[in-house]
């Protein structure tokens, strides 16, 4: 796996956060990108814990880096409390060369610049190694349209995380009720198919 300098990753996640508000990002969003974003791509073949491993005879077809936003919005849960809630990640997609292949969003869903493009339903999900990182995951494809890479997808694994946890408890109050946090974070993103039985 590609190592990226931090003079690279800072040029990425600039194009990211472009690509998902057609603006240029705050400094308030760009101050919460990981301070050190080259760990999470510095791993190399991580010991994935068993949950979420693909089913026995999945092959891996295609893994990419994420760089972006998680998405939360401060609302009252059902329980009356004030709560950041997730809304979704938006994220660009990377291939081991550094080059964009396509795009992350909520659903959540992955699409590739090929038209190919599939959606995810959480499967399993376990804490990350690193503190302050959002969970690995293990995700089943629920549906697909378009044509290409992704087509035979029936896995999704994140592992490899860093940052993109939601803010802290206490800055969700009734006076910020709506509103919206985009928290920096990096995942690698590994997708698996079942090998047709013979």
């Amino acid at each position: 796996m590609m190592r990226l300098s931090p003079a690279l990753f800072s040029a990425l996640a600039l194009a990211a956060c472009a690509s998902a508000q057609a603006t240029r990002p705050s400094a308030d969003e760009l101050s919460r990108l990981p301070d050190d974003p080259t760990t999470a791509v510095a791993v190399k073949d991580p010991e994935v814990p068993t949950a979420l491993r693909p089913a026995d005879g999945s092959r891996q077809l295609l893994q990419v880096h994420a760089v972006g936003v998680q998405i939360y919005e401060c609302a009252q849960g059902a329980n009356s409390a004030w709560e950041w809630k997730f809304r979704g990640p938006e994220a660009a997609l990377f291939d081991a060369r550094g080059a964009k292949i396509g795009d992350h969003g909520a659903g959540p869903f992955w699409r590739l610049a090929d038209g190919s493009r599939i959606v995810g339903q959480a499967k399993a999900s376990v804490p990350a190694p690193t503190t302050g990182a959002i969970p690995w995951l293990l995700l089943t494809v629920t549906s697909r349209t378009g044509s290409g890479a992704l087509d035979p997808v029936d896995a999704v694994q994140r592992i490899n995380t860093v940052g993109g946890v939601a803010p802290a408890p206490a800055a969700c109050t009734t006076a910020a009720s709506g509103r919206i946090e985009r928290v920096g974070y990096t995942a690698d993103y590994l997708f698996w198919a079942v090998a047709p039985s013979r």
